[in-house]
């Protein structure tokens, strides 16, 4: 994260704290937020809306990923209270109706793993949705949060994991951390990119920060905020 002037680089492309061209191949990870980052909707505003509750669900959603609330995980067991009854059908129609991958998504997958880089999710969402998004973009490895199913309905719970019970901006964070201590990296190795609040944490700790499409508490402190065009607009300033 930088606290130096924003520079306009391109149009619809800010940097801060660095001059590029960086090279791609100095860095060994890049972990992506999935919501609204690397896929083009916010998975539980989508699932609300079988409820009838996807205005509501969306207003917290939006007012947690501006910074606005500050505890991530009870506003998302908040959320995630509403989306009782749900059918568990209705995730695999959010999935094949709904949900697409960013533009850019791939190409700049593709590119981080020709140089040699791993590739990480880590989402406040949920792991239905972000093991299909990582087997549809071959993404290495990923930490969510798994919905509660019970009689094919969701329960309106989260079930706890064995690394804990949700994954918010300090787990984000942590797993980063982990997945660069495994792969043999240092932090500055890592690059990490987001939109939204609960991304900060995993930003600041990572060597290069990009917020994609962000918020503006986000925007303000990345090294690189992408706010117009694709993900593989981290291209322009990450050199083969």
């Amino acid at each position: 994260m930088s606290t130096a002037p924003a520079i306009a680089f391109a149009p619809g492309l800010t940097l801060r704290g660095f001059t590029p061209p960086l090279r791609l191949g100095d860095f060994g990870l890049i972990a992506f937020d999935m919501d609204s980052t690397l896929i083009n909707i916010e998975c539980i505003d989508e699932v609300a809306d079988a409820a009838g509750r996807k205005a509501e669900v969306a207003a917290i959603t939006e007012a947690s990923m501006r910074g606005e609330i500050t505890d991530f995980k009870e506003s998302l067991r908040r959320r995630v209270a509403m989306l009782q009854g749900v059918p568990e059908q209705f995730l695999h129609e959010v999935f094949e109706q709904r949900l697409k991958p960013n533009p850019g998504a791939k190409a700049l997958i593709d590119a981080c793993r020709a140089a040699g880089l791993k590739t990480l999710l880590v989402s406040g969402g949920f792991t239905f949705f972000a093991e299909r998004v990582c087997q549809v973009l071959g993404i290495d490895y990923a930490r969510s949060n798994v919905l509660e199913i019970v009689d094919g309905h969701l329960t309106g719970r989260l079930v706890d994991q064995d690394w804990g019970d949700i994954c918010d901006g300090a787990e984000k964070r942590r797993m980063l951390l982990a997945t660069c201590e495994q792969l043999g990296l240092r932090p500055e190795q890592a690059i990490a990119m987001g939109d939204g609040a609960n991304d900060l944490p995993m930003m600041g700790a990572a060597g290069l920060s990009v917020a994609y499409h962000a918020k503006p508490k986000v925007r303000e402190q990345a090294m690189v905020s992408i706010e117009q065009g694709g993900l593989d607009r981290l291209l322009e300033v990450l050199h083969a």
